[in-house]
């Protein structure tokens, strides 16, 4: 089962030089917690924005058009035929992790929608790509705690697809 998982501005930005605008604690350990023990497909940028190394306790696939790309740890595929099939075959879920043309050409395979939405606007240059929110429903939010270490307004929000065309 394929999934995506992201935290974004109230504009929807989701990167910044490939790496998240803010620090937010609250919003890593939901991440965390949510795919832990899962396996996580983002591209190369993301990958090595997030510190070229995987992740512990999670698979890692990193999606690059790259054919020589290799590193320690990963898996390495290089379509999206390959990222569907091997979702399908294994048995734990497959998050999206991003960048926003991973997120774009796989959301249409997604079947839940895991989202923090933080009440403030970064500056950046990623942007989630638009959603026809009339195909999903939410069935969850959270209010997340501002405090000394989360400074701004969050919440998070997990969607289910209402139907599926088959």
């Amino acid at each position: 089962m394929l999934k995506a998982i992201w935290a974004q501005d109230k504009n929807g930005l989701i990167g910044k030089n490939d790496v998240l605008p803010w620090h937010l604690p609250n919003d890593l350990r939901f991440f965390k917690e949510t795919t832990l023990g899962h396996t996580l497909v983002m591209g190369r940028k993301t990958f090595e924005g997030m510190g070229g190394r995987p992740l512990p306790k999670r698979q890692t696939i990193v999606l690059t058009r790259n054919r020589d790309y290799h590193n320690e740890g990963v898996l390495v595929m290089h379509s999206l035929q390959e990222i569907i099939a091997y979702s399908q075959t294994v048995q734990e879920t497959t998050y999206i992790a991003g960048g926003a043309s991973i997120y774009r050409e796989l959301l249409p395979y997604c079947d839940q929608l895991y989202r923090t939405v933080i009440d403030h606007a970064f500056e950046g240059d990623a942007y989630f790509p638009e959603i026809d929110w009339s195909v999903w429903r939410l069935c969850e939010q959270t209010e997340g705690r501002v405090d000394e270490k989360n400074h701004y307004p969050h919440r998070f929000e997990r969607y289910e697809r209402i139907n599926r065309a088959k």
